[in-house]
């Protein structure tokens, strides 16, 4: 069992974690000067010890970790974390009988009760990834749970806690089982996705915008040009050629990101003709697009949360609204009927 310690919690914030909010704040902690190290259980309390909800103590971009139970007996080992996937797994039974869809997000966070970390499948294969140090040194209870709740092939994992939005290369991703080829091919809705587990930050697919990807192929792309913004595999214009989009452009910084989306139109026998793929800064390739005159009936925008070129630095959080304006600027303006 790991060691818990008990965390005073400001007043003004003792009711949202009473109903349920998940994400420890900064701003909630009535004394910073006494965390202790990263992936520490703590006992959220009020200023009289009176228990709150159990948390653990991990740094992330979104705040200093997350509420794990709201149960003072509850203790952090493997079954608890046993019982968070298995509930998991069981709210998406349905997906693993789906013959058209063999990748998907199985434990998806906060939003499973496990903020910090999420797991993916990918045909018979897992994928953890770790989102805080905190989170990651409860690693052997959450794999451990893993391992006892589902047959695999083999596991896998990512780490993104540098603390600067970077992803932390260990050389070697994978963790037990099999090593699964380079690429396995694994499928979304019927279309094809060439994934590469131990390649780096990412496998090719985010597969948090399934549903996104199917809506536009299905409602939105048929007969439209495409503009696909911080493309990096192309999986948006897959999807959108796939929908008789008239012809797609993919738009990424990363050289990498020209093969890789290649590939992932020769997996589904795209004609790469009408395809046009092109490496460059999104910003500078904006501009280019105004001056040229270009519009598009559809533009797909779906940036980092954080990103740096040689000219630009993008940050979500602070810049969304003006790259808006930028991609408004290069969009045909709707008729409605």
């Amino acid at each position: 069992m790991k060691k818990e310690v008990n965390l005073h919690i400001k007043p003004e914030y003792i009711e949202k974690y009473k109903n349920g909010y998940p994400l420890l704040s900064k701003e909630s902690i009535a004394d910073l000067n006494s965390l202790p190290q990263e992936g520490t259980i703590l006992n959220l309390v009020d200023n009289k010890n009176r228990f709150i909800a159990k948390a653990y103590y991990g740094i992330q971009n979104k705040g200093y970790g997350w509420v794990l139970s709201e149960s003072k007996e509850d203790e952090i080992d493997v079954a608890f974390f046993t019982k968070k996937i298995k509930m998991a797994l069981e709210y998406r039974a349905e997906f693993f009988k789906d013959k058209s869809t063999t990748a998907f997000r199985v434990v998806n966070g906060e939003g499973d009760g496990l903020g910090g970390v999420t797991i993916d499948y990918f045909d018979g294969f897992y994928m953890l990834t770790w989102y805080s140090l905190g989170i990651y040194e409860l690693k052997d209870l959450i794999i451990e749970a893993l391992k006892s709740s589902v047959e695999y092939k083999g596991i896998y994992q990512k780490k993104r806690f540098d603390g600067k939005g970077k992803y932390l290369d260990d050389k070697n991703d994978f963790l037990f089982g099999e090593e699964a080829n380079a690429p396995i091919l694994v499928k979304e809705n019927g279309v094809n996705f060439a994934v590469y587990l131990d390649d780096g930050a990412m496998v090719g697919v985010f597969l948090d915008q399934r549903d996104v990807r199917k809506a536009l192929r299905e409602r939105y792309a048929k007969d439209k040009t495409v503009l696909n913004t911080f493309s990096y595999t192309g999986a948006f214009s897959v999807f959108a050629a796939l929908g008789g989009a008239k012809g797609t452009t993919s738009v990424d910084l990363a050289k990498r990101s020209l093969a890789k989306t290649q590939e992932q139109f020769r997996v589904n026998a795209v004609d790469l003709a009408q395809q046009n793929i092109i490496v460059e800064d999104v910003f500078n390739y904006f501009k280019y697009a105004v001056r040229k005159k270009l519009l598009f009936d559809m533009v797909v925008v779906d940036p980092p949360s954080f990103a740096r070129s040689k000219k630009h630095t993008f940050s979500a959080s602070k810049d969304y609204v003006n790259l808006l304006k930028e991609v408004i600027q290069i969009t045909k303006k709707m008729e409605l009927s």
